[in-house]
């Protein structure tokens, strides 16, 4: 089975290149981020046509999240419970989980934060700690769990270009990486650093300043699973192709293959 995260940055302008990318990658469930439409807006019938059922939760201009299935996803739930917010942030459901069990999926668009002193920073402390009472409450329930999408924030220096330079700046922030730890203390395992990768391995690359074809980017998007899936992972990777298409998405989309 496979399983991937993309904020693929307005699913409007990209959904060729995701349609494409999924007919190369035939992946059992993809989250998506940053559709940036609304609910009304949302192309199941594209999906549908390629095979793939679909889970959204929209909202015009900004955010949205989706879950592509090939199984239709169940005990839907939308952004996280008993915290109050008007973006369209998170989407979970549960999925077979190709061995007779199921499989609890989050997709989640965290917080961008805009800068550590900011009222946007503030907001996005606030939905970290939100966010790990539920998913701890998620496990107590779910063994088999996922948490994956655009976290906006690095793990350690291996995360970014330039750790002298990006120290201490958004996504880099010793608070952000606290409430990052966390959650993995929770349980909760980087499927990406389970395997040997290539050095400067980053997910998202600014448009400005050729900083994709410099490698200039940061490892922002993760896929975190329970420990009792990480016997079975078998495989994850960064797919850096798309970043190649024209007008791509400035994230690659992020891959884990499991038993």
């Amino acid at each position: 089975m496979k399983i991937a995260t993309w904020n693929v940055n307005s699913l409007s302008v990209r959904l060729p290149q995701v349609l494409d990318w999924l007919a190369a990658n035939p992946t059992d469930v993809l989250a998506l981020q940053e559709l940036k439409m609304t609910d009304d807006k949302f192309p199941a019938a594209a999906f549908a046509e390629a095979g793939y059922q679909a889970l959204w939760f929209g909202q015009k201009t900004y955010n949205g999240v989706a879950l592509i299935s090939v199984a239709t996803g169940s005990d839907v739930v939308k952004n996280i419970p008993g915290f109050e917010d008007d973006m369209s942030r998170v989407i979970t459901a549960t999925y077979p989980d190709g061995a007779g069990g199921q499989i609890r999926v989050i997709g989640a668009y965290f917080p961008n934060g805009q800068a550590p002193d900011s009222d946007k920073f503030v907001y996005k402390m606030r939905w970290l700690d939100a966010l790990r009472e539920w998913v701890q409450a998620e496990m107590e329930k779910h063994p088999n769990l996922v948490l994956l999408g655009d976290y906006n924030i690095t793990f350690d220096e291996r995360d970014m270009w330039d750790p002298v330079g990006l120290k201490d700046t958004i996504h880099c922030t010793v608070q952000e990486r606290e409430k990052l730890q966390a959650l993995t203390d929770l349980g909760l395992v980087d499927s990406f650093r389970l395997f040997e990768q290539a050095e400067k391995s980053y997910s998202w690359w600014d448009y400005r300043e050729f900083a994709f074809r410099r490698n200039r980017g940061l490892r922002i998007d993760h896929i975190l699973i329970s420990e009792a899936l990480k016997a079975r992972a078998s495989a994850c990777s960064i797919d850096r192709t798309p970043r190649k298409n024209e007008r791509p998405s400035d994230h690659a989309p992020v891959v884990l293959a499991w038993l």
